[in-house]
């Protein structure tokens, strides 16, 4: 079997703390690729504006283009409707019954788990890999990862990561003031932002 990681959101923009959650859990799961898979229209971010598809898509190829295990995945962009994980990992699942799947979050993702839609289907569906993001000490990531194990029959694995404070609303934030974010993206990914004004009010959304 195949272990293949999934690395999800709307990537408004992709920043550093992606790419090295994605890589701590490549190596430290043993993984053979992780895909990012941005999202198109999750339920919830109904109400926000979220940059073109083709922005974000391109965003993501720009960050990931020198990792030979990262991987773009186009699975949610390509579907209409609202973007649900669990309608994605059957999806996934059908089509690569010879792969299993590591869906890789921030610790405030697992916390929220139960709210989303049918989380018993993404525990039977996927591993469930999660690290330290916000104020969550590990001690209550390990504790809330017995609890939805105990419930759901879920294998949930707690990386060893650093803390990294970063949000891409507050590099939206940031850019629209005009402040650098280099460094907190990719090169060629703070490139592209300037390049179409992303964020500033001057280009496209």
């Amino acid at each position: 079997m195949m272990k293949v990681g999934i690395m999800g959101g709307t990537f408004n923009p992709i920043h550093m703390a992606h790419l090295i959650l994605a890589q701590s859990a490549l190596e430290q799961l043993g993984l053979d690729k992780v895909l990012f898979m941005p999202s198109k229209k999750p339920p919830h971010k109904r109400n926000e504006i979220i940059t073109e598809d083709w922005h974000r898509e391109k965003m993501v190829e720009l960050a990931i283009k020198d990792n030979p295990n990262f991987e773009l995945s186009r699975v949610e962009l390509i579907r209409e409707g609202t973007t649900y994980t669990a309608d994605t990992l059957q999806e996934l699942t059908i089509q690569n019954p010879d792969v299993t799947y590591y869906f890789i979050m921030g610790a405030d993702s697992l916390f929220q788990m139960e709210s989303w839609w049918e989380p018993q289907v993404i525990f039977r569906l996927a591993h469930i890999v999660a690290a330290v993001r916000g104020n969550e000490t590990r001690q209550e990531l390990r504790d809330q990862a017995e609890l939805l194990s105990s419930k759901y029959g879920a294998f949930i694995h707690i990386l060893n990561t650093p803390y990294l404070d970063i949000a891409s609303h507050d590099l939206r934030n940031m850019a629209g003031k005009g402040c650098s974010i280099r460094y907190y993206v990719p090169d060629a990914v703070c490139d592209y932002i300037m390049e179409y004004h992303l964020f500033s009010g001057k280009g496209q959304k």
